[in-house]
């Protein structure tokens, strides 16, 4: 499998969350895991400025898509 054109670490600096490591875990640990009916841009933890640029990357297939895939599939794991 290809790498996706942005790491997960840029994604969260896109999103203005802190991006090293440690932060990631952090916060796929406090966040999962999701409801399975509920899309990744609903969450209520995302701001209203998070939740746009989500739904933007999916529905563009943006090259930041992969990238908000991945993280929505960390999220939805126990």
């Amino acid at each position: 499998m290809e790498s996706p054109v942005h790491p997960l670490s840029a994604l969260f600096a896109q999103l203005g969350l802190e991006s090293d490591s440690a932060s990631i875990e952090q916060f796929i640990e406090r966040h999962r895991p999701l409801a399975p009916e509920l899309k990744l841009a609903d969450a209520e933890f995302w701001s209203k400025a998070q939740s746009q640029l989500l739904r933007e990357a999916v529905s563009n297939d943006a090259d930041w898509a992969e990238v908000v895939d991945e993280l929505d599939a960390l999220l939805r794991h126990k």
